[in-house]
Protein backbone atom coordinates (compact mmCIF):
# COMPACT_ATOMS: atom_id res chain seq x y z
CA UNK A 1 0.00 0.00 0.00
CA UNK A 2 1.13 3.40 -0.58
CA UNK A 3 -0.33 7.20 0.74
CA UNK A 4 1.96 8.89 -1.18
CA UNK A 5 0.05 11.75 -3.03
CA UNK A 6 1.13 14.78 -4.89
CA UNK A 7 1.00 17.93 -3.03
CA UNK A 8 3.51 21.20 -2.94
CA UNK A 9 6.54 20.85 -1.34
CA UNK A 10 7.37 23.11 1.98
CA UNK A 11 9.62 25.12 -0.06
CA UNK A 12 6.71 25.77 -3.45
CA UNK A 13 4.00 26.56 -1.14
CA UNK A 14 5.98 29.01 1.20
CA UNK A 15 8.49 30.81 -1.29
CA UNK A 16 7.21 30.08 -4.85
CA UNK A 17 6.14 33.68 -5.37
CA UNK A 18 8.97 35.17 -4.04
CA UNK A 19 9.81 38.26 -6.14
CA UNK A 20 13.79 38.44 -6.35
CA UNK A 21 14.22 39.71 -9.67
CA UNK A 22 15.16 36.39 -11.53
CA UNK A 23 13.16 33.34 -11.30
CA UNK A 24 16.24 31.30 -10.84
CA UNK A 25 16.82 33.08 -7.92
CA UNK A 26 13.04 31.86 -6.84
CA UNK A 27 14.17 28.16 -7.61
CA UNK A 28 16.99 28.22 -5.67
CA UNK A 29 15.10 29.79 -2.73
CA UNK A 30 12.82 27.14 -2.90
CA UNK A 31 15.15 24.17 -3.14
CA UNK A 32 17.40 25.71 -0.19
CA UNK A 33 14.08 25.94 1.99
CA UNK A 34 12.78 22.21 0.65
CA UNK A 35 17.03 21.50 2.57
CA UNK A 36 16.31 23.19 5.15
CA UNK A 37 13.15 22.02 6.47
CA UNK A 38 14.02 18.65 5.72
CA UNK A 39 17.29 19.76 8.23
CA UNK A 40 16.47 21.69 10.62
CA UNK A 41 19.18 21.01 13.13
CA UNK A 42 22.68 22.76 13.42
CA UNK A 43 24.38 25.46 11.64
CA UNK A 44 23.33 26.21 7.82
CA UNK A 45 26.35 24.17 6.63
CA UNK A 46 25.33 21.46 8.45
CA UNK A 47 21.91 21.92 7.53
CA UNK A 48 22.71 22.34 3.62
CA UNK A 49 25.07 18.86 3.89
CA UNK A 50 26.31 20.18 0.31
CA UNK A 51 29.22 22.68 0.44
CA UNK A 52 27.52 23.40 -3.51
CA UNK A 53 24.18 24.20 -2.15
CA UNK A 54 25.42 26.45 0.99
CA UNK A 55 27.47 28.54 -1.81
CA UNK A 56 24.33 28.67 -3.66
CA UNK A 57 22.76 30.27 -0.44
CA UNK A 58 25.47 32.90 0.19
CA UNK A 59 25.31 33.83 -3.06
CA UNK A 60 21.52 33.68 -2.78
CA UNK A 61 21.56 36.13 -0.17
CA UNK A 62 23.74 39.10 -0.92
CA UNK A 63 21.40 39.64 -4.39
CA UNK A 64 19.87 43.11 -3.19
CA UNK A 65 17.01 41.65 -4.13
CA UNK A 66 16.56 38.97 -1.72
CA UNK A 67 15.53 40.81 1.33
CA UNK A 68 14.03 40.71 4.63
CA UNK A 69 10.83 41.83 3.43
CA UNK A 70 11.07 40.27 -0.19
CA UNK A 71 11.50 36.22 1.43
CA UNK A 72 8.86 36.74 3.86
CA UNK A 73 6.27 38.32 1.69
CA UNK A 74 4.97 35.38 0.13
CA UNK A 75 4.45 33.49 3.22
CA UNK A 76 3.07 36.76 4.51
CA UNK A 77 0.19 36.36 1.94
CA UNK A 78 -0.26 32.91 2.05
CA UNK A 79 -1.34 34.21 5.85
CA UNK A 80 -3.41 36.94 4.75
CA UNK A 81 -5.65 34.72 2.75
CA UNK A 82 -5.63 31.71 5.52
CA UNK A 83 -7.25 34.70 8.12
CA UNK A 84 -9.75 36.07 5.95
CA UNK A 85 -11.04 32.39 5.12
CA UNK A 86 -11.70 32.39 9.25
CA UNK A 87 -14.97 32.33 9.53
CA UNK A 88 -14.77 33.11 13.50
CA UNK A 89 -12.11 35.09 15.29
CA UNK A 90 -8.46 34.91 14.92
CA UNK A 91 -5.93 35.75 17.34
CA UNK A 92 -2.67 37.93 16.43
CA UNK A 93 -0.26 36.60 19.17
CA UNK A 94 3.01 39.46 19.50
CA UNK A 95 6.03 39.38 21.13
CA UNK A 96 9.69 40.55 21.19
CA UNK A 97 12.35 37.93 21.38
CA UNK A 98 16.36 39.09 21.42
CA UNK A 99 18.13 37.41 18.62
CA UNK A 100 21.87 37.78 19.80
CA UNK A 101 24.49 38.26 17.34
CA UNK A 102 27.26 39.75 19.49
CA UNK A 103 30.17 38.01 18.23
CA UNK A 104 29.73 39.44 14.58
CA UNK A 105 32.50 41.66 14.65
CA UNK A 106 31.65 42.80 11.09
CA UNK A 107 28.06 43.82 12.23
CA UNK A 108 29.43 46.07 15.09
CA UNK A 109 27.66 49.65 14.94
CA UNK A 110 25.25 48.17 12.79
CA UNK A 111 22.94 46.63 14.99
CA UNK A 112 21.29 47.26 18.08
CA UNK A 113 21.83 46.80 21.84
CA UNK A 114 20.07 43.80 23.47
CA UNK A 115 20.37 42.65 26.94
CA UNK A 116 22.15 44.99 29.24
CA UNK A 117 23.80 46.79 26.55
CA UNK A 118 26.68 45.15 26.23
CA UNK A 119 25.84 42.56 23.25
CA UNK A 120 24.32 43.36 19.76
CA UNK A 121 21.28 41.57 18.03
CA UNK A 122 17.95 42.61 17.35
CA UNK A 123 14.50 43.03 18.86
CA UNK A 124 12.84 40.65 16.86
CA UNK A 125 9.20 41.78 17.06
CA UNK A 126 7.15 38.62 15.75
CA UNK A 127 2.80 38.40 14.88
CA UNK A 128 1.76 35.25 14.69
CA UNK A 129 -2.12 34.49 13.19
CA UNK A 130 -3.60 31.50 15.80
CA UNK A 131 -6.95 30.12 15.65
CA UNK A 132 -8.06 29.80 19.00
CA UNK A 133 -10.08 26.94 19.29
CA UNK A 134 -7.53 24.51 17.85
CA UNK A 135 -4.12 26.86 18.67
CA UNK A 136 -3.11 25.88 14.87
CA UNK A 137 -0.65 28.76 13.98
CA UNK A 138 -1.79 29.87 10.44
CA UNK A 139 1.36 31.80 9.90
CA UNK A 140 3.89 34.35 10.55
CA UNK A 141 2.04 37.40 9.34
CA UNK A 142 5.03 39.91 10.35
CA UNK A 143 8.26 40.35 11.24
CA UNK A 144 10.27 43.28 12.34
CA UNK A 145 13.96 43.32 12.74
CA UNK A 146 14.06 46.54 15.20
CA UNK A 147 17.70 47.88 16.40
CA UNK A 148 17.39 48.95 19.65
CA UNK A 149 19.41 52.35 19.81
CA UNK A 150 21.66 54.29 22.81
CA UNK A 151 20.11 57.17 24.20
CA UNK A 152 22.26 60.02 24.30
CA UNK A 153 23.11 61.22 27.64
CA UNK A 154 20.98 63.97 29.31
CA UNK A 155 17.99 63.36 26.33
CA UNK A 156 15.19 64.68 27.72
CA UNK A 157 11.64 63.10 27.90
CA UNK A 158 9.97 65.20 24.78
CA UNK A 159 13.05 64.05 22.83
CA UNK A 160 12.97 60.29 24.02
CA UNK A 161 8.63 60.12 23.40
CA UNK A 162 8.91 61.84 19.76
CA UNK A 163 12.43 59.54 18.84
CA UNK A 164 10.70 57.66 16.06
CA UNK A 165 13.36 54.73 17.03
CA UNK A 166 11.33 54.36 20.47
CA UNK A 167 11.20 50.56 20.86
CA UNK A 168 7.31 51.05 22.31
CA UNK A 169 6.50 52.20 18.78
CA UNK A 170 7.34 48.61 17.38
CA UNK A 171 3.61 47.34 18.55
CA UNK A 172 2.10 50.11 16.87
CA UNK A 173 4.43 49.69 13.30
CA UNK A 174 3.35 45.66 13.54
CA UNK A 175 -0.27 46.41 13.95
CA UNK A 176 0.11 49.14 10.79
CA UNK A 177 1.88 46.63 8.94
CA UNK A 178 -1.09 44.38 9.00
CA UNK A 179 -3.74 46.18 8.79
CA UNK A 180 -7.60 46.53 9.48
CA UNK A 181 -9.52 43.17 9.55
CA UNK A 182 -11.84 42.71 6.56
CA UNK A 183 -15.76 43.73 7.11
CA UNK A 184 -17.26 41.13 9.40
CA UNK A 185 -14.11 39.49 10.64
CA UNK A 186 -12.61 39.70 14.23
CA UNK A 187 -8.69 39.78 14.10
CA UNK A 188 -7.70 40.07 18.14
CA UNK A 189 -4.26 41.46 18.72
CA UNK A 190 -3.17 39.58 21.89
CA UNK A 191 0.42 40.75 23.86
CA UNK A 192 2.18 40.60 26.84
CA UNK A 193 2.88 43.19 29.34
CA UNK A 194 5.26 45.02 27.10
CA UNK A 195 2.16 45.97 25.13
CA UNK A 196 0.93 48.01 27.78
CA UNK A 197 1.01 51.74 27.14
CA UNK A 198 -1.64 53.70 26.57
CA UNK A 199 -0.07 54.95 23.34
CA UNK A 200 -0.80 51.33 22.16
CA UNK A 201 -4.08 51.34 24.00
CA UNK A 202 -5.61 54.14 22.57
CA UNK A 203 -3.74 53.83 18.68
CA UNK A 204 -6.08 50.04 18.93
CA UNK A 205 -9.21 51.92 20.10
CA UNK A 206 -9.33 54.80 17.84
CA UNK A 207 -8.39 52.51 15.04
CA UNK A 208 -11.08 50.13 15.71
CA UNK A 209 -8.94 46.94 16.44
CA UNK A 210 -10.30 44.55 19.01
CA UNK A 211 -7.21 43.39 21.52
CA UNK A 212 -6.41 41.18 25.21
CA UNK A 213 -3.42 42.60 26.73
CA UNK A 214 -2.27 41.62 29.97
CA UNK A 215 -1.98 44.74 32.07
CA UNK A 216 1.31 45.62 33.62
CA UNK A 217 0.44 49.76 35.43
CA UNK A 218 -1.95 49.82 38.13
CA UNK A 219 -3.77 52.52 35.95
CA UNK A 220 -6.05 55.24 37.29
CA UNK A 221 -9.71 54.76 36.92
CA UNK A 222 -12.01 57.36 36.24
CA UNK A 223 -14.46 56.01 39.21
CA UNK A 224 -14.07 57.34 43.01
CA UNK A 225 -13.38 55.55 46.17
CA UNK A 226 -13.70 56.32 49.49
CA UNK A 227 -10.13 56.74 49.53
CA UNK A 228 -10.17 58.70 46.36
CA UNK A 229 -9.59 58.05 42.75
CA UNK A 230 -9.38 53.70 42.02
CA UNK A 231 -6.82 52.08 40.99
CA UNK A 232 -7.11 49.47 38.33
CA UNK A 233 -5.44 46.50 40.05
CA UNK A 234 -6.64 47.08 43.29
CA UNK A 235 -10.22 47.50 42.27
CA UNK A 236 -10.11 43.82 40.30
CA UNK A 237 -8.21 42.38 43.11
CA UNK A 238 -11.77 43.45 45.11
CA UNK A 239 -13.91 41.71 43.01
CA UNK A 240 -15.04 37.86 43.77
CA UNK A 241 -14.94 35.47 41.15
CA UNK A 242 -17.38 34.33 39.02
CA UNK A 243 -16.41 30.82 37.76
CA UNK A 244 -13.51 28.79 38.01
CA UNK A 245 -11.29 26.03 36.24
CA UNK A 246 -7.76 23.98 36.33
CA UNK A 247 -5.13 24.91 34.18
CA UNK A 248 -2.01 23.39 33.10
CA UNK A 249 1.11 25.92 34.16
CA UNK A 250 4.85 24.94 32.58
CA UNK A 251 7.60 24.76 34.92
CA UNK A 252 9.80 28.20 34.76
CA UNK A 253 12.23 30.62 37.52
CA UNK A 254 12.83 27.49 39.52
CA UNK A 255 8.65 26.35 39.91
CA UNK A 256 7.36 23.15 38.90
CA UNK A 257 4.83 22.43 36.02
CA UNK A 258 1.49 21.81 37.72
CA UNK A 259 -2.54 21.72 37.33
CA UNK A 260 -3.24 25.09 38.97
CA UNK A 261 -6.70 25.63 40.01
CA UNK A 262 -7.83 29.18 39.27
CA UNK A 263 -10.80 31.51 39.35
CA UNK A 264 -11.43 34.75 37.36
CA UNK A 265 -13.45 37.66 37.71
CA UNK A 266 -14.36 40.59 34.77
CA UNK A 267 -15.30 44.58 35.44
CA UNK A 268 -16.33 47.41 33.10
CA UNK A 269 -13.56 49.94 33.66
CA UNK A 270 -12.85 53.43 32.38
CA UNK A 271 -8.74 54.31 32.28
CA UNK A 272 -7.49 57.85 32.48
CA UNK A 273 -5.03 59.23 30.11
CA UNK A 274 -1.59 59.78 31.98
CA UNK A 275 -1.03 63.55 32.24
CA UNK A 276 2.44 62.92 33.38
CA UNK A 277 5.87 61.94 31.71
CA UNK A 278 3.88 61.88 28.72
CA UNK A 279 5.66 58.71 27.47
CA UNK A 280 3.85 58.32 24.30
CA UNK A 281 2.17 60.19 21.58
CA UNK A 282 -1.76 59.91 22.48
CA UNK A 283 -4.83 61.64 23.12
CA UNK A 284 -5.97 63.03 26.26
CA UNK A 285 -9.30 61.23 26.45
CA UNK A 286 -9.77 58.34 28.69
CA UNK A 287 -10.56 54.64 27.30
CA UNK A 288 -13.51 52.58 28.54
CA UNK A 289 -12.45 49.33 28.79
CA UNK A 290 -13.15 45.78 29.42
CA UNK A 291 -10.63 44.28 32.78
CA UNK A 292 -10.08 40.22 33.84
CA UNK A 293 -8.24 39.20 36.71
CA UNK A 294 -7.24 35.65 36.78
CA UNK A 295 -5.74 34.24 40.22
CA UNK A 296 -4.60 30.79 41.32
CA UNK A 297 -6.05 29.58 44.46
CA UNK A 298 -4.37 26.93 47.28
CA UNK A 299 -1.10 26.90 45.22
CA UNK A 300 0.98 24.09 46.89
CA UNK A 301 3.80 25.67 49.10
CA UNK A 302 7.16 24.98 46.94
CA UNK A 303 5.38 27.73 45.11
CA UNK A 304 6.83 31.02 45.43
CA UNK A 305 5.00 33.26 43.26
CA UNK A 306 1.01 31.99 42.05
CA UNK A 307 -0.28 32.89 38.57
CA UNK A 308 -1.72 35.81 38.19
CA UNK A 309 -3.10 37.30 35.09
CA UNK A 310 -4.50 41.12 35.10
CA UNK A 311 -5.68 41.27 31.32
CA UNK A 312 -7.70 44.26 29.50
CA UNK A 313 -9.46 44.13 26.22
CA UNK A 314 -11.99 46.64 24.28
CA UNK A 315 -14.36 43.30 23.87
CA UNK A 316 -17.42 43.52 26.07
CA UNK A 317 -17.71 40.68 28.68
CA UNK A 318 -21.81 40.39 29.47
CA UNK A 319 -21.45 36.80 31.18
CA UNK A 320 -18.72 34.15 32.38
CA UNK A 321 -19.49 32.13 29.20
CA UNK A 322 -17.63 35.31 27.24
CA UNK A 323 -15.26 36.25 30.25
CA UNK A 324 -14.06 32.56 29.95
CA UNK A 325 -13.29 32.80 26.15
CA UNK A 326 -11.03 35.91 26.42
CA UNK A 327 -9.03 34.13 29.23
CA UNK A 328 -9.14 30.87 27.07
CA UNK A 329 -7.58 33.29 24.13
CA UNK A 330 -4.51 34.63 26.45
CA UNK A 331 -3.64 31.23 27.26
CA UNK A 332 -3.12 30.59 23.23
CA UNK A 333 -0.16 33.33 24.15
CA UNK A 334 2.78 31.08 25.11
CA UNK A 335 2.34 29.64 21.53
CA UNK A 336 5.06 32.54 20.63
CA UNK A 337 7.15 31.73 23.23
CA UNK A 338 7.17 28.27 21.90
CA UNK A 339 8.22 29.72 18.46
CA UNK A 340 10.66 32.00 19.79
CA UNK A 341 12.37 28.59 21.05
CA UNK A 342 11.54 27.15 17.39
CA UNK A 343 13.75 29.54 15.87
CA UNK A 344 16.51 29.62 18.56
CA UNK A 345 16.47 26.03 19.87
CA UNK A 346 15.48 24.61 17.32
CA UNK A 347 17.06 26.29 13.84
CA UNK A 348 19.94 27.78 14.95
CA UNK A 349 19.06 31.21 14.25
CA UNK A 350 21.55 32.54 15.96
CA UNK A 351 24.36 31.18 15.11
CA UNK A 352 24.07 32.44 11.58
CA UNK A 353 27.39 33.60 10.50
CA UNK A 354 27.05 36.09 7.87
CA UNK A 355 29.45 39.12 7.59
CA UNK A 356 26.12 41.95 6.30
CA UNK A 357 23.13 42.68 7.28
CA UNK A 358 21.84 42.46 3.69
CA UNK A 359 22.21 38.43 3.76
CA UNK A 360 21.78 38.20 7.77
CA UNK A 361 18.13 39.36 7.36
CA UNK A 362 16.75 36.69 4.41
CA UNK A 363 18.38 34.44 6.44
CA UNK A 364 16.20 35.05 9.41
CA UNK A 365 13.14 35.45 7.54
CA UNK A 366 13.95 32.03 5.74
CA UNK A 367 14.29 30.22 9.12
CA UNK A 368 11.13 31.91 10.75
CA UNK A 369 9.12 30.57 8.01
CA UNK A 370 10.59 27.20 8.56
CA UNK A 371 10.09 27.10 12.21
CA UNK A 372 6.32 27.82 11.14
CA UNK A 373 5.99 24.71 9.99
CA UNK A 374 8.03 22.77 12.28
CA UNK A 375 5.81 24.72 15.47
CA UNK A 376 2.38 23.44 13.86
CA UNK A 377 3.64 19.56 13.88
CA UNK A 378 4.75 19.97 17.65
CA UNK A 379 1.64 21.77 18.73
CA UNK A 380 -0.88 19.84 16.61
CA UNK A 381 0.34 16.51 18.58
CA UNK A 382 -1.02 18.42 21.91
CA UNK A 383 -4.19 19.23 20.74
CA UNK A 384 -6.82 16.75 21.35
CA UNK A 385 -8.71 16.88 17.76
CA UNK A 386 -5.89 17.87 15.43
CA UNK A 387 -3.68 14.96 17.03
CA UNK A 388 -6.13 12.26 15.13
CA UNK A 389 -6.33 14.12 12.33
CA UNK A 390 -3.84 12.30 9.75
CA UNK A 391 -0.43 12.83 9.31
CA UNK A 392 -0.30 14.87 6.35
CA UNK A 393 -2.06 16.96 7.02
CA UNK A 394 1.20 18.58 8.58
CA UNK A 395 4.12 16.60 6.28
CA UNK A 396 4.71 14.94 3.06
CA UNK A 397 3.32 11.61 2.92
CA UNK A 398 7.06 10.37 1.62
CA UNK A 399 7.91 10.87 5.43
CA UNK A 400 4.95 9.63 6.75
CA UNK A 401 4.95 6.35 4.44
CA UNK A 402 8.94 6.01 5.77
CA UNK A 403 8.54 6.70 9.21
CA UNK A 404 6.02 3.97 9.48
CA UNK A 405 7.94 1.57 7.71
CA UNK A 406 10.51 2.28 10.29
CA UNK A 407 8.18 2.30 13.54
CA UNK A 408 6.24 -0.90 12.52
CA UNK A 409 7.44 -2.43 9.73
CA UNK A 410 4.87 -1.61 7.09
CA UNK A 411 3.60 1.17 5.59
CA UNK A 412 -0.21 2.52 7.07
CA UNK A 413 -1.38 6.04 7.69
CA UNK A 414 -0.50 7.48 10.91
CA UNK A 415 -2.24 10.54 12.78
CA UNK A 416 0.00 13.00 13.80
CA UNK A 417 0.55 12.16 16.97
CA UNK A 418 1.64 8.82 16.01
CA UNK A 419 3.56 10.03 13.77
CA UNK A 420 5.08 12.37 16.74
CA UNK A 421 5.94 10.00 18.97
CA UNK A 422 7.42 8.26 15.99
CA UNK A 423 9.49 10.76 15.45
CA UNK A 424 11.03 11.29 18.80
CA UNK A 425 11.54 8.04 18.97
CA UNK A 426 13.63 8.16 15.61
CA UNK A 427 15.72 11.15 17.60
CA UNK A 428 15.79 8.89 21.23
CA UNK A 429 12.86 9.98 23.22
CA UNK A 430 11.96 6.60 24.90
CA UNK A 431 7.97 6.79 24.28
CA UNK A 432 7.40 6.64 28.22
CA UNK A 433 4.45 7.56 30.46
CA UNK A 434 6.28 10.26 32.42
CA UNK A 435 8.19 11.52 29.11
CA UNK A 436 5.41 13.21 27.79
CA UNK A 437 5.63 14.69 24.03
CA UNK A 438 9.09 15.04 22.65
CA UNK A 439 11.31 17.99 22.68
CA UNK A 440 12.47 20.49 20.34
CA UNK A 441 15.86 18.89 19.67
CA UNK A 442 14.75 15.33 20.49
CA UNK A 443 12.57 16.46 17.12
CA UNK A 444 14.90 17.69 15.23
CA UNK A 445 17.22 14.75 15.40
CA UNK A 446 14.59 12.77 14.61
CA UNK A 447 13.70 14.84 11.39
CA UNK A 448 17.76 14.31 10.11
CA UNK A 449 17.22 11.02 10.55
CA UNK A 450 14.07 10.47 8.87
CA UNK A 451 15.34 12.51 6.08
CA UNK A 452 18.13 10.29 5.40
CA UNK A 453 15.70 7.32 4.87
CA UNK A 454 13.53 9.18 2.79
CA UNK A 455 16.60 10.37 0.63
CA UNK A 456 17.72 6.69 0.63
CA UNK A 457 14.26 4.72 -0.32
CA UNK A 458 13.87 7.61 -3.17
CA UNK A 459 17.88 6.35 -4.59
CA UNK A 460 16.71 2.93 -4.36
CA UNK A 461 13.66 3.79 -6.62
CA UNK A 462 15.51 5.74 -9.05
CA UNK A 463 17.70 2.71 -8.74
CA UNK A 464 15.15 0.27 -9.81
CA UNK A 465 15.88 -2.05 -6.78
CA UNK A 466 12.46 -2.94 -4.84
Amino acid sequence: MSILVNRPSFGELHFADCDLGDRRRTRRLVDLANRIHQHPEGSLPYKLRDPAAYRALCRLLNQPTVTHAAVLQPHRQRTFERLRQQTGPVLIVHDFTELDYSGHETLRGLLGQIGNGGGQGYECHNSLAVEPDSGQVLGLVNQILHRRRQAPPGEGIAAKRDCPQRESRVWLQAVQAIGPAPAGACWVDVADRGADTFEFLEHECRHGRHFLVRSRYNRALLSQTAAGAAALHDQLRAQEPVLGWTVRVAAQAGQPARQARVVACYQAVTLRAPHTGRRGQYARRPLPLWAIRVWEVEAPPEVSEPLEWLLLTDLPIRDAAELRQRVAWYERRPLIEEFHKAQKTGLAIEALQFTTEGALQPAIALLSVVAVGLLNLREAARDRERAEQPATTQVEAAYVEALSVWRYGAVRALTVREFTLALGRLGGHLGRKADGLPGWQTLWRGWNQLHALVTYEKSRAKCGKS
